[in-house]
C-alpha cells in the first residue's frame, strides 16, 4: 500500500457495546458509503470507555468491509479488555493494534 495515499484517523468515544452497536454500525455504514473514501483509515480507541463482545464483532465487520472495498484499516489504542475478548474468541490475529 502506498504510504503517501490519502489517510484519515477516526477517534471513537464512549462505549462499544450491544446497546451502542446499532448506532455505531449505522454511522460506519454512512461513512463507508461516501464517494471519496481514504485509502487508509486508522481507528483510534483511546477514548473508548467500555466494551463487550459486540465490539469484537464490530471490528471483524469493519475488517471484512475494508477488505471488500480494498482499503487499509488500522486500529490503535485498543483497550486491554477488548484484546482479551479477541484472544478468548481466537480472533486476535484479525484484530491487532497498529504498530508504528
Amino acid at each position: 500500500m502506498n504510504a503517501d495515499a490519502p489517510a484519515e484517523v477516526l477517534k471513537l468515544e464512549g462505549a462499544l457495546s450491544f446497546e451502542t452497536l446499532p448506532r455505531v454500525l449505522d454511522e460506519s455504514r454512512a461513512y463507508g458509503a461516501r464517494e471519496e473514501l481514504p485509502e487508509r483509515l486508522t481507528i483510534d480507541f483511546s477514548a473508548v470507555t467500555d466494551v463487550d463482545s459486540a465490539a469484537v464483532a464490530l471490528l471483524l465487520e469493519w475488517r471484512r468491509e475494508a477488505a471488500r472495498l480494498g482499503k487499509g484499516l488500522y486500529f490503535t489504542n485498543l483497550p486491554a479488555n477488548l484484546l482479551a475478548l479477541a484472544d478468548l474468541y481466537g480472533v486476535t490475529g484479525l484484530i491487532q493494534p497498529c504498530r508504528a
